[in-house]
């Protein structure tokens, strides 16, 4: 069980930060229970432009039973939306909620700011083409370490996907 729960851990940190322009983040730190993994986002930036994974990515993904093309479509996958707005929302009290929500399982290395950095990052990434991928949520936090924290983040997902189901039915 603890295995099962571990690799689900290791493969939904790796496409959630489901997510700041001072510094870009350099590691995903991914905790579960007394385990700890770092993953070099640099590592992720090239298997999103190019397809290659490195020996130290590829043994992450396997011990997760994910393919490197999945982790691919997670991180490249495009959210469109006018950076505006999406500031907009975020600075809404429901938007303030999912972040605060989001930034109890996905924080800052000192657990500060957490939710600053997901608006920043979230929002940087929108600004030039009015869309987010996650690769480049990761590439603009602030810190040089987001961590992740695997015993409860298949609490987050839930809530979640049933807080975006909600909105999706909604007349934009």
């Amino acid at each position: 069980m603890k295995n099962v729960c571990w690799s689900l851990s290791l493969a939904v940190g790796l496409a959630l930060v489901t997510i700041f322009p001072s510094q870009a983040a350099e590691r995903i730190v991914l905790k579960y229970s007394v385990l700890s993994e770092s993953v070099p986002v640099s590592e992720l930036s090239e298997l999103s432009r190019s397809g290659e994974v490195s020996p130290a990515l590829e043994s992450y993904l396997n011990l997760a039973n994910k393919k490197p093309e999945e982790l691919r479509q997670w991180l490249t996958q495009s959210f469109k939306i006018d950076s505006v707005v999406l500031s907009n929302v975020l600075n809404s009290f429901a938007g303030k909620y999912i972040l605060g929500q989001v930034g109890d399982v996905i924080h800052t290395p000192s657990q500060r700011s957490n939710t600053e950095a997901l608006r920043g990052a979230l929002v940087s990434s929108a600004v030039n083409d009015n869309s987010v991928q996650l690769i480049e949520v990761l590439e603009n936090y602030p810190t040089a370490e987001l961590h992740v924290n695997g015993d409860r983040l298949m609490e987050l997902y839930q809530k979640l996907k049933g807080i975006t189901g909600g909105i999706s039915q909604l007349p934009f």
